[in-house]
This record gives C-alpha cells, structure tokens and sequence, in this order.
C-alpha cells in the first residue's frame, strides 16, 4: 500500500472574535473564526507552570457554515476537524501575501453543562451535545518514550 500523504488537523479551543460569515454568489456559505487552543505543562527545571496559545484560523462551508454562525460566539469552546489548506494572493501592493488556515469538516460545540441548557433554549438539536461528548480528547500517559 502507498501511502502519498495525510492532511489531517484536530484541535479543542476558544472562539477569539464571534463568526464572520459570507454569502458567495453562487449561493454558498462561508464562516470563519480564530479559535485559541492553549498547552500547558510545568517547566521540569522550575517546577514553574507554562502556558503558550496558539491561534487556529477555521473556514467552515455549507450547513455546517450556518450552524457555526447562528450558534458560535465569542467565548464559546469548540472541537474542529479538518485539514490544512494554504491559500495566495497579491495584496493592493502587489506583494504575494500567504496565509493557511483549518478547512472544517466536523465543527462540534463544547462547553459546561450551563452552556448546554442555554443552547437547548437557543434550539441546539439534542443530539448536537452527544457528539460534542464523544469528541472529547482521550487521556495520555504521560510517561510515552517519545
């Protein structure tokens, strides 16, 4: 079996900024969102506590693009899965500028229990909460050799 390559990208955090969302002339639907994803460990040398955020650009098409928008804010704690895709263009300059951001597949909304009764009241679907439970990340030992 030959494998070419694997773009696969899963991350857990916190929406920056509430969802922006475009409507193209084709009738498609885009929302786009920073989501801040936070590691944390202890310095082994000081025992010191050490955080570092990095911050995710997230596009999301179609359903799943309105969903985000009309139930994603500010705040908000969600698991995104998708993949890597870079894209170019020339600025008003004429300097190629890059960036790369997540295209979403899976956009699935967590947060505390409050969170969840506060989106049964906005409509959430209820089977939207079990989803967002079975993408909980799994636990590690930390202790792997690698």
């Amino acid at each position: 079996m030959i494998i070419r390559g694997l773009n696969k990208v899963m991350a857990i955090g916190n929406l920056g900024a509430d969802p922006e969302t475009r409507y193209l002339p084709s009738g498609s639907t885009v929302t786009s969102f920073s989501v801040a994803v936070t590691e944390t460990w202890k310095d082994k040398q000081t025992g010191d506590d050490k955080e570092r955020t990095e911050w995710i650009r997230v596009e999301v098409w179609g359903k799943a693009a309105e969903a985000c928008a009309k139930y994603l804010r500010k705040g908000k704690q969600c698991y995104v899965e998708g993949r890597l895709q870079t894209d170019k263009w020339d600025d008003k300059d004429g300097i190629e500028r890059w960036t790369t951001k997540v295209r979403a597949d899976t956009v699935q909304f967590l947060g505390s229990p409050r969170d969840s009764q506060q989106r049964d009241q906005d409509g959430l679907p209820p089977d939207s909460r079990q989803q967002a439970e079975d993408a909980k990340p799994p636990e590690f030992d930390d202790d792997i050799p690698f």
